[in-house]
Protein backbone atom coordinates (compact mmCIF):
# COMPACT_ATOMS: atom_id res chain seq x y z
CA UNK A 1 0.00 0.00 0.00
CA UNK A 2 2.78 2.45 0.89
CA UNK A 3 4.49 1.68 -2.40
CA UNK A 4 1.27 2.43 -4.29
CA UNK A 5 0.86 5.77 -2.49
CA UNK A 6 4.49 6.75 -3.14
CA UNK A 7 4.51 5.79 -6.81
CA UNK A 8 1.11 7.36 -7.48
CA UNK A 9 2.15 10.56 -5.69
CA UNK A 10 5.37 10.67 -7.70
CA UNK A 11 3.46 10.37 -10.96
CA UNK A 12 1.17 13.10 -9.66
CA UNK A 13 4.15 15.43 -9.23
CA UNK A 14 5.24 14.71 -12.79
CA UNK A 15 1.72 15.26 -14.09
CA UNK A 16 1.62 18.54 -12.17
CA UNK A 17 4.41 19.84 -14.39
CA UNK A 18 2.35 18.97 -17.47
CA UNK A 19 -0.75 20.45 -15.84
CA UNK A 20 1.07 23.78 -15.59
CA UNK A 21 1.71 23.63 -19.33
CA UNK A 22 -2.01 23.07 -19.90
CA UNK A 23 -3.00 25.95 -17.60
CA UNK A 24 -0.69 28.36 -19.41
CA UNK A 25 -1.07 27.27 -23.03
CA UNK A 26 -4.63 26.04 -23.54
CA UNK A 27 -6.35 29.39 -22.86
CA UNK A 28 -3.89 31.03 -25.27
CA UNK A 29 -4.66 28.53 -28.02
CA UNK A 30 -1.11 27.18 -28.00
CA UNK A 31 -0.04 23.57 -28.50
CA UNK A 32 0.62 21.62 -25.30
CA UNK A 33 3.08 19.41 -27.19
CA UNK A 34 5.44 21.80 -28.96
CA UNK A 35 7.55 23.73 -28.53
CA UNK A 36 9.08 22.22 -25.42
CA UNK A 37 9.08 23.90 -22.02
CA UNK A 38 10.42 27.44 -22.14
CA UNK A 39 10.45 30.57 -20.01
CA UNK A 40 7.35 32.68 -20.75
CA UNK A 41 9.42 35.84 -20.33
CA UNK A 42 12.68 35.26 -22.24
CA UNK A 43 11.48 32.24 -24.29
CA UNK A 44 14.69 30.34 -23.50
CA UNK A 45 14.19 26.54 -23.59
CA UNK A 46 14.16 24.94 -20.17
CA UNK A 47 16.61 22.05 -19.75
CA UNK A 48 15.39 18.82 -18.17
CA UNK A 49 17.40 19.47 -15.01
CA UNK A 50 15.57 22.77 -14.57
CA UNK A 51 12.20 21.09 -15.06
CA UNK A 52 12.17 18.62 -12.18
CA UNK A 53 8.93 19.13 -10.22
CA UNK A 54 9.42 21.17 -7.04
CA UNK A 55 13.15 20.43 -6.80
CA UNK A 56 14.17 22.65 -9.73
CA UNK A 57 12.06 25.52 -8.43
CA UNK A 58 13.77 25.26 -5.04
CA UNK A 59 17.28 25.02 -6.52
CA UNK A 60 16.65 27.98 -8.81
CA UNK A 61 15.19 29.93 -5.87
CA UNK A 62 12.02 30.58 -7.82
CA UNK A 63 13.72 32.35 -10.74
CA UNK A 64 14.44 31.65 -14.39
CA UNK A 65 18.08 30.59 -14.79
CA UNK A 66 18.55 32.90 -17.79
CA UNK A 67 16.52 36.10 -17.29
CA UNK A 68 16.02 35.80 -13.50
CA UNK A 69 12.33 36.57 -13.80
CA UNK A 70 10.40 35.21 -10.82
CA UNK A 71 8.62 31.93 -11.49
CA UNK A 72 4.98 32.17 -10.45
CA UNK A 73 4.02 30.38 -7.26
CA UNK A 74 1.34 28.57 -9.24
CA UNK A 75 3.97 26.27 -10.80
CA UNK A 76 5.28 24.59 -7.63
CA UNK A 77 1.83 24.86 -6.03
CA UNK A 78 0.10 22.90 -8.79
CA UNK A 79 2.91 20.31 -8.88
CA UNK A 80 2.61 19.78 -5.13
CA UNK A 81 -1.19 19.81 -5.31
CA UNK A 82 -1.21 17.07 -7.94
CA UNK A 83 1.35 14.97 -6.10
CA UNK A 84 -0.53 15.17 -2.79
CA UNK A 85 -3.91 14.64 -4.48
CA UNK A 86 -2.79 11.57 -6.39
CA UNK A 87 -1.07 10.08 -3.34
CA UNK A 88 -4.12 10.71 -1.16
CA UNK A 89 -6.43 9.14 -3.75
CA UNK A 90 -4.19 6.06 -3.82
CA UNK A 91 -4.51 5.82 -0.04
CA UNK A 92 -8.28 6.43 -0.17
CA UNK A 93 -9.19 4.00 -2.95
CA UNK A 94 -6.29 1.58 -3.01
CA UNK A 95 -5.66 -0.46 -6.13
CA UNK A 96 -9.28 -0.43 -7.28
CA UNK A 97 -11.30 0.43 -10.36
CA UNK A 98 -12.23 3.77 -8.77
CA UNK A 99 -8.61 4.97 -8.56
CA UNK A 100 -8.06 5.86 -12.25
CA UNK A 101 -11.52 7.46 -12.36
CA UNK A 102 -10.74 9.59 -9.31
CA UNK A 103 -7.28 10.59 -10.55
CA UNK A 104 -8.64 11.61 -13.96
CA UNK A 105 -11.60 13.56 -12.61
CA UNK A 106 -9.77 15.45 -9.88
CA UNK A 107 -6.88 16.29 -12.19
CA UNK A 108 -9.29 17.76 -14.73
CA UNK A 109 -11.08 19.71 -12.02
CA UNK A 110 -7.88 21.19 -10.56
CA UNK A 111 -6.68 22.30 -14.00
CA UNK A 112 -10.06 23.71 -15.02
CA UNK A 113 -10.44 25.55 -11.71
CA UNK A 114 -7.07 27.27 -11.99
CA UNK A 115 -7.67 28.21 -15.63
CA UNK A 116 -11.05 29.68 -14.70
CA UNK A 117 -9.58 31.64 -11.79
CA UNK A 118 -6.83 33.07 -14.00
CA UNK A 119 -8.68 33.64 -17.27
CA UNK A 120 -12.46 33.25 -16.64
CA UNK A 121 -12.42 30.44 -19.20
CA UNK A 122 -13.39 26.77 -19.08
CA UNK A 123 -11.88 25.52 -22.35
CA UNK A 124 -13.81 23.11 -24.56
CA UNK A 125 -10.50 21.32 -25.11
CA UNK A 126 -10.83 19.99 -21.56
CA UNK A 127 -14.56 19.88 -20.79
CA UNK A 128 -15.75 18.16 -23.97
CA UNK A 129 -13.18 15.33 -23.89
CA UNK A 130 -13.91 15.18 -20.15
CA UNK A 131 -17.55 14.39 -20.90
CA UNK A 132 -16.51 11.60 -23.29
CA UNK A 133 -14.01 10.18 -20.81
CA UNK A 134 -16.58 10.32 -18.01
CA UNK A 135 -19.10 8.38 -20.07
CA UNK A 136 -16.35 5.94 -21.07
CA UNK A 137 -15.49 5.24 -17.43
CA UNK A 138 -19.18 4.82 -16.68
CA UNK A 139 -19.53 2.25 -19.47
CA UNK A 140 -16.56 0.42 -17.94
CA UNK A 141 -18.18 0.50 -14.48
CA UNK A 142 -21.59 -0.50 -15.83
CA UNK A 143 -23.70 2.64 -15.24
CA UNK A 144 -23.57 4.39 -18.59
CA UNK A 145 -27.29 5.28 -18.59
CA UNK A 146 -26.89 7.42 -15.46
CA UNK A 147 -23.79 9.03 -16.98
CA UNK A 148 -25.46 9.97 -20.26
CA UNK A 149 -28.51 11.33 -18.45
CA UNK A 150 -26.21 13.18 -16.04
CA UNK A 151 -24.33 14.83 -18.90
CA UNK A 152 -27.53 15.89 -20.67
CA UNK A 153 -29.23 17.17 -17.53
CA UNK A 154 -26.07 18.86 -16.30
CA UNK A 155 -25.87 20.96 -19.43
CA UNK A 156 -29.61 21.57 -19.70
CA UNK A 157 -30.18 22.70 -16.11
CA UNK A 158 -27.51 25.42 -16.13
CA UNK A 159 -28.50 26.46 -19.66
CA UNK A 160 -32.07 26.98 -18.43
CA UNK A 161 -30.92 28.87 -15.32
CA UNK A 162 -28.73 31.14 -17.43
CA UNK A 163 -31.57 31.85 -19.88
CA UNK A 164 -33.94 32.72 -17.03
CA UNK A 165 -31.33 34.94 -15.40
CA UNK A 166 -30.73 36.75 -18.68
CA UNK A 167 -34.45 37.26 -19.21
CA UNK A 168 -35.00 38.61 -15.69
CA UNK A 169 -31.87 40.78 -15.31
CA UNK A 170 -30.80 41.45 -18.88
CA UNK A 171 -27.27 40.28 -17.96
CA UNK A 172 -25.29 37.11 -18.60
CA UNK A 173 -25.14 35.07 -15.39
CA UNK A 174 -22.66 32.39 -16.44
CA UNK A 175 -20.85 31.14 -19.51
CA UNK A 176 -21.36 28.02 -21.58
CA UNK A 177 -18.19 26.60 -20.07
CA UNK A 178 -20.07 26.20 -16.79
CA UNK A 179 -22.79 24.20 -18.58
CA UNK A 180 -20.18 21.87 -20.04
CA UNK A 181 -18.36 21.49 -16.73
CA UNK A 182 -21.55 20.39 -14.99
CA UNK A 183 -22.23 18.04 -17.92
CA UNK A 184 -18.75 16.57 -17.37
CA UNK A 185 -19.47 16.08 -13.67
CA UNK A 186 -22.75 14.39 -14.54
CA UNK A 187 -20.93 12.13 -17.01
CA UNK A 188 -18.47 11.01 -14.34
CA UNK A 189 -20.92 10.65 -11.44
CA UNK A 190 -24.38 10.25 -12.92
CA UNK A 191 -27.47 12.43 -12.67
CA UNK A 192 -27.81 11.60 -8.95
CA UNK A 193 -24.88 13.89 -8.15
CA UNK A 194 -26.38 16.98 -9.79
CA UNK A 195 -28.75 18.20 -7.02
CA UNK A 196 -25.97 18.31 -4.45
CA UNK A 197 -23.45 19.87 -6.83
CA UNK A 198 -25.87 22.59 -7.94
CA UNK A 199 -27.00 23.37 -4.38
CA UNK A 200 -23.54 23.30 -2.77
CA UNK A 201 -21.83 25.28 -5.53
CA UNK A 202 -24.59 27.90 -5.56
CA UNK A 203 -24.47 28.28 -1.78
CA UNK A 204 -20.68 28.49 -1.69
CA UNK A 205 -20.61 30.85 -4.65
CA UNK A 206 -23.17 33.16 -3.06
CA UNK A 207 -21.49 33.28 0.35
CA UNK A 208 -17.87 33.49 -0.78
CA UNK A 209 -18.70 35.75 -3.72
CA UNK A 210 -20.50 38.19 -1.45
CA UNK A 211 -17.58 38.17 0.98
CA UNK A 212 -15.02 38.80 -1.75
CA UNK A 213 -17.08 41.58 -3.27
CA UNK A 214 -17.56 43.19 0.15
CA UNK A 215 -13.88 43.02 1.02
CA UNK A 216 -12.74 44.30 -2.36
CA UNK A 217 -15.45 47.00 -2.47
CA UNK A 218 -16.15 46.10 -6.10
CA UNK A 219 -19.39 46.60 -7.92
CA UNK A 220 -21.87 43.78 -7.38
CA UNK A 221 -21.89 43.22 -11.13
CA UNK A 222 -18.21 42.24 -11.03
CA UNK A 223 -17.55 38.91 -12.69
CA UNK A 224 -16.68 35.98 -10.43
CA UNK A 225 -15.81 32.59 -11.97
CA UNK A 226 -18.33 29.89 -11.05
CA UNK A 227 -16.28 26.93 -12.32
CA UNK A 228 -14.21 26.46 -9.13
CA UNK A 229 -17.39 26.24 -7.05
CA UNK A 230 -18.81 23.56 -9.35
CA UNK A 231 -15.49 21.73 -9.27
CA UNK A 232 -15.24 21.86 -5.47
CA UNK A 233 -18.80 20.61 -5.00
CA UNK A 234 -18.14 17.84 -7.52
CA UNK A 235 -14.99 16.76 -5.68
CA UNK A 236 -16.85 16.65 -2.37
CA UNK A 237 -19.67 14.53 -3.79
CA UNK A 238 -17.33 12.17 -5.62
CA UNK A 239 -15.22 11.51 -2.54
CA UNK A 240 -17.81 11.52 0.24
CA UNK A 241 -21.26 11.01 -1.29
CA UNK A 242 -21.99 7.97 0.90
CA UNK A 243 -21.29 9.96 4.06
CA UNK A 244 -23.36 12.88 2.77
CA UNK A 245 -26.33 10.60 2.03
CA UNK A 246 -26.03 8.91 5.45
CA UNK A 247 -25.98 12.31 7.15
CA UNK A 248 -29.01 13.47 5.16
CA UNK A 249 -30.98 10.36 5.99
CA UNK A 250 -30.07 10.73 9.65
CA UNK A 251 -31.08 14.38 10.02
CA UNK A 252 -34.26 13.85 8.00
CA UNK A 253 -35.34 11.05 10.33
CA UNK A 254 -35.36 8.42 7.59
CA UNK A 255 -32.72 6.32 9.33
CA UNK A 256 -33.20 4.57 12.62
Amino acid sequence: MNELIFVTGLFGLLFGSFANVCVYRIPRGESIVSPGSHCPNCQHPIAFYDNIPLLSWLLLRGECRYCHTAIRWRYPFLELLMGVSWGWLAWHYGLSAQLPVAVTLLSLLWVLSIIDLETFLLPDLLTLPGIVVGVGFSIWLGNWQDAVLGALLGYAVLWLVAKLFLRVTGQEGMGQGDFKLLAMLGAFMGWQALPFIIFASSLAGTLLGALLLWRSKRDLRSEIPFGPYLAAAGMVWFLWHDAILDWYLHVSGMQG
